[in-house]
């Protein structure tokens, strides 16, 4: 039987002077290839338990692991571009390779993957010189670089119009297919839970699993959103949303 790719088992997490758990006894597993979807209230330890998974922090109780050959091969991608302004695009995407040593096909690599994302023109530009959009784009391509097996996503499109988000959504969904990714994808917006997740965990305020709903809707595109399979799922999700929040 083939180990998942990601495993929790009654993972806790509490900062220092915090009076409550984070995260509170969370226990769930990821199948290798599967994309999941975070969703939740703010506070309810959407970002913290991205953070545990890239190793930024370590759990005060409980374990979570990640399938040892997937291990190292993680990347993240903020909720802001975070690009270096002194540096243009190509060099903002060849950062993460020279931080760990450089590889012999570094820059030819890195004007790939931006050409993949529709920014062949920009190369040489400087994010101050990108719209939101594209910016968001240079950094998708600087987590890529380094050729992860997961990819775990904070809320990136949240700043964006809806047109660029729809846009950076279906790319995501395109590197899905064309680069084998598997991702953890955290959000506030329902839709897009339902939209990007084989799967959406639903978190309450007190960092525990609320939900834990399948999402099979075949292949995707923009127009799946008006169906009514989709909106069934949606208004599910909803209504345990609201749920928590009026607990709260």
């Amino acid at each position: 039987m083939t180990p998942p790719a990601i495993e929790a088992q009654n993972l806790v997490k509490r900062f220092p002077g915090q009076s409550r758990n984070v995260l509170d006894g969370l226990s769930f597993a990821i199948a290798r290839g599967q994309c999941v979807a975070l969703l939740g209230p703010s506070g309810c330890g959407k970002t913290t338990l991205l953070r545990l998974l890239m190793g930024i922090d370590q759990p005060s109780a409980g374990s979570l692991r990640v399938d040892p050959e997937l291990a190292g091969q993680l990347s993240y991608v903020f909720q802001e571009p975070r690009l270096v302004p002194w540096r243009t695009s190509l060099e903002n995407v060849l950062l993460p390779l020279e931080l760990t040593g450089g590889a012999s096909d570094a820059r030819t690599r890195a004007a790939e993957l931006l050409t993949q994302l529709g920014l062949a023109e920009r190369l040489h530009h400087f994010p101050r010189e990108l719209s939101g959009g594209m910016q968001m784009r240079v950094a998708l391509a600087r987590a890529l670089v380094t050729r992860p097996r997961i990819l775990l996503l904070d809320e990136p499109f949240a700043a964006l119009d809806e047109r660029t988000r729809f846009r950076l959504e279906d790319l995501l969904l395109a590197l899905r297919g064309e680069l084998h990714l598997q991702y953890v994808f955290v959000t506030h917006s329902i839709s897009e839970a339902v939209y990007l997740g084989d799967r959406v965990l639903l978190l309450d305020t007190g960092g525990r699993i609320s939900a834990d709903t399948s999402i099979a809707l075949g292949a995707r595109d923009q127009e799946l959103k008006l169906t009514p399979p989709f909106n069934v799922h949606v208004r599910a999700l909803s209504d345990r949303f609201h749920a928590l929040e009026e607990s709260a």
